[in-house]
């Protein structure tokens, strides 16, 4: 990647329904190079697919929660296919820390949070958890 795909990255993180047209006229290169730079990023994998980002008026009434859990090592392929199955559970990422699993939720209620919650705990293998629930968002940067 040089500094043109980075700024051409930056520009579809803002917005990834902007045209190529405009994407062009803002990097000042031809449209065919756009497009050429588009093809070649999503065939090497670097852009996986465009998406929507729901904004703060869709996310209202939501109720988010960070959960760390600790697993048996051996227990671990088992308890990633239960979690994928619970709807509440938005993403799962692997650490290198204390905990080996932080999951995001969304629940509509506190007793749905509070209900997925108690279903992650009695998962087999899951050794200890912690939740946190998200008060408010001073900074969101992902692209």
């Amino acid at each position: 990647m040089d500094d043109l795909d980075r700024a051409l990255l930056a520009l579809l993180g803002a917005d990834a329904r902007m045209s190529v047209a405009t994407l062009a006229r803002r990097l000042k290169v031809a449209r065919s190079t756009i497009q050429a730079r588009l093809e070649r990023l999503e065939t090497t994998g670097i852009i996986a697919g465009y998406t929507l980002k729901l904004g703060e008026a869709a996310r209202q009434g939501r109720i988010r929660a960070t959960v760390l859990l600790m697993i048996e090592p051996r227990a671990q392929a088992a308890i990633l296919t239960r979690l994928k199955a619970l709807p509440e559970v938005e993403r799962i990422h692997t650490t290198s820390g204390r905990v080996d699993l932080l999951l995001q939720l969304a629940a509509s209620s506190t007793a749905q949070l509070d209900a997925v919650l108690d279903q992650i705990g009695e998962l087999t293998g899951v050794k200890s958890s912690e939740s946190l629930i998200h008060l408010s968002t001073k900074l969101e940067r992902a692209v």
